[in-house]
């Protein structure tokens, strides 16, 4: 039993290594639930997409799985609990487009601080508007992130040349060495505090789903910037917009909206009260460079490799 099935559209170096680590390999991307269910029977690895939901009923009926791939960071789609409840390894590979994440970070940051986007689009219709349009110097501002894994800390060390001061929060990380050039870990409580801008790199989840909620932006002490690079339900549509009217929120850099649709990769709907404030969009792309799709696939063919070939079970 050496099947592996790709039901996704990626780079051909994940295929093109697993082939040649011996794998049967098939690349099918155009699969619905229930098609990959019976596609998948008899695989012991499958790399899935977004699109379909990996659920226990699905985990249930290909017994032959022994790992799981995601071509990204976010496993929300899955039911990893359960998947490993039942011996089976599931896999992602955020090392993949960290560094792609980390700077359109940076470039949503240095578009709000300076009215990039707004500037532009003035021009554009003839508007030359230098006073309106007077930006803010990064390195005066103090930036917490919220998550400091792989996303995090490449969003931080692209920050380490603005010599503007960087604090973190995580509440479950437990290895702090890759943190020690000038970046804090700090309490939510003084990042709520202190930070001049605010930038969520969490997975989706019960915990982290409307994160950023009314109660979070009261929170904050100082007026403050938004950066989203994570997942659109993080953050609260409904408090963002009202944040942005009353001044709270004095921008917001959104590669992620809450209505986005991961299942037929579309924005469902757009709310008006952000298109009528100091926010730049972006559809989804901070990890999505031409780099990071090689890389991505790379890392996670790699992992699938040593997982099936060393016999891990959890």
């Amino acid at each position: 039993m050496n099947s592996i099935l790709i039901s996704d559209r990626t780079h051909p170096v994940l295929a093109e290594r697993l082939q040649a680590a011996g794998f049967d390999v098939r690349v099918e991307p155009d699969h619905d639930y229930e098609s990959l269910v019976r596609a998948a029977q008899g695989c012991v690895a499958l790399v899935v997409r977004s699109k379909v939901i990996i659920d226990r009923a699905f985990i249930d009926r290909v017994a032959s799985l022994r790992c799981i791939g995601r071509v990204g960071a976010g496993m929300e789609t899955i039911d990893v609990q359960y998947a490993e409840s039942r011996g089976i390894r599931c896999l992602n590979s955020p090392e993949g487009n960290r560094d792609a994440v980390g700077e359109h970070a940076v470039g949503l940051l240095l578009a709000l601080l300076n009215n990039i986007a707004r500037a532009d689009a003035e021009v554009r219709q003839g508007l030359w508007r230098r006073e309106a349009n007077r930006g803010h110097e990064l390195g005066s501002l103090t930036v917490g992130i919220i998550g400091f894994g792989n996303m995090g800390r490449s969003f931080a060390r692209r920050l380490g040349g603005f010599g503007c001061r960087v604090m973190y929060y995580d509440k479950y990380l437990t290895d702090t060495t890759e943190a020690t050039d000038g970046t804090e870990r700090v309490a939510l409580e003084t990042l709520q505090k202190e930070a001049d801008v605010v930038s969520f790199h969490v997975p989706l989840t019960d915990e982290t789903r409307h994160y950023l909620d009314a109660s979070f932006v009261a929170a904050m002490r100082k007026p403050f910037y938004l950066l989203n690079t994570s997942r659109g339900a993080v953050v609260d549509t409904a408090a963002l917009v009202q944040g942005l009217e009353s001044g709270r929120v004095l921008g917001a850099g959104l590669d992620v909206l809450e209505n986005e649709n991961m299942q037929s990769d579309s924005l469902l709907t757009l709310d008006p009260g952000l298109l009528t404030q100091n926010v730049v969009f972006t559809p989804h792309v901070a990890g999505w460079t031409v780099e990071s799709k090689y890389k991505l696939a790379a890392v996670l063919a790699d992992k699938i490799i040593d997982t099936l070939n060393t016999g891990h079970r959890q």
